[in-house]
């Protein structure tokens, strides 16, 4: 490897690493006063707020990537031309175009590592996290929804009756191919209930042609009424959190959900965002040098981080407007994934031209 590409790699890692830990401190100390809160009217020990806030903080220093990039290739550039090592690097013959090229192969590198490595430990940790919370959470409640090869299972507890519930289909508010089995609290069999058609639209659940087994007979009954804990809105937002799930795992929930013909949609968004985010992670780090570029004969170094911050939030709304649009299917979703990669290839493609002459 060349003597200026080594230099390049090594003092963009430096900048990177100084960035990282800064953030990851800010969203370490920022969680702890988050969970010191919520835990402050719980009988816990001590540690539980920051053994929290440890489960929590990757997840969400994940989503800040971005920035986290961008921010870094600022710090580079400031320390490149505070040092005036740019010149040097001018009078080598070396391009703006060359050490651009340099740090966006790099940071695409470092993004494939991030979600293979980073972003796998994160969900993990997610996953812990959310189960330790809920167990402490107010709506927090005898009951467990997943999904599996097998269809829906919920099991839940009103009135001291237990109810495990499996369904083959689910398409919107309506479960199809559903069988209800009603237990006392001793798990001793009150009935058996089976449907085609169950409306989950309320927690009083509306079940049309039932067929009900009970007492060793057999009874149908057009439309009856089932009092849960559940509606489409809390089925839907149990499987709402993906980021507490692997990119393997998330694969085998797709996997699932077609065989439920459960929407897609959410678990599409979430594993192409995935795998498009070393492409995103890239193209941030491209905008920040050019940025740097532009603004070199600025004298203030604060000026030309709040441009950069104020471009980077600008890209992140523009990302999850497109989110919105594609997970409400208002376009479709390979648009809404690949539209603000799009447009910030055409930004950074127009603020190249020239690039070599800053």
């Amino acid at each position: 490897m060349k003597t200026h590409i080594q230099f390049i790699i090594i003092s963009f890692l430096k900048s990177f690493l100084n960035v990282f830990l800064v953030m990851l401190s800010l969203v370490f100390i920022l969680n702890i006063l988050q969970e010191i809160e919520f835990f402050s009217n719980k009988n816990v020990g001590s540690f539980y707020p920051i053994y929290l806030s440890l489960m929590n903080t990757p997840s969400i220093i994940f989503e800040m990537f971005p920035f986290i990039f961008l921010i870094a290739a600022q710090f580079f550039f400031i320390k490149l031309f505070n040092n005036d090592e740019i010149n040097i690097f001018k009078y080598s013959g070396l391009k703006n175009i060359k050490i651009i090229y340099i740090l966006s192969v790099l940071s695409f590198s470092m993004g494939i590592i991030a979600i293979v490595i980073f972003y796998n430990l994160s969900s993990t940790l997610q996953s812990y996290y959310l189960e330790i919370k809920n167990q402490y959470s107010a709506d927090k409640s005898d009951y467990l929804a997943v999904i599996n090869k097998n269809g829906l299972w919920i099991k839940d507890i009103v009135d001291d009756q237990i109810s495990i519930i499996n369904a083959s289909k689910i398409n919107n508010n309506i479960l199809s191919e559903t069988f209800i089995s009603t237990f006392d609290k001793d798990y001793k069999l009150i009935k058996n209930i089976r449907s085609n058609k169950v409306d989950i639209k309320k927690n009083k659940w509306l079940i049309y042609d039932a067929s009900i087994y009970e007492n060793n007979t057999n009874k149908k009954i057009q439309l009856i009424e089932f009092d849960t804990n559940f509606n489409q809105k809390k089925i839907e937002s149990l499987f709402s959190n993906l980021s507490s799930l692997s990119i393997l795992k998330l694969f085998d929930l797709r996997k699932n959900y077609k065989s439920l013909s459960y929407s897609l949609v959410d678990v599409d968004l979430q594993i192409n965002k995935i795998l498009v985010y070393p492409l995103y992670l890239m193209l941030m780090t491209i905008l920040s040098s050019i940025i740097m570029f532009n603004t070199k004969s600025f004298k203030g170094n604060s000026l030309k981080i709040v441009i950069g911050l104020f471009l980077s939030v600008i890209v992140y709304y523009i990302s999850n407007f497109f989110s919105v649009l594609g997970v409400t299917e208002k376009i479709p979703l390979i648009i809404a994934i690949f539209s603000p990669i799009i447009i910030l290839c055409i930004i950074n493609s127009l603020m190249l031209i020239n690039i070599n002459e800053k």
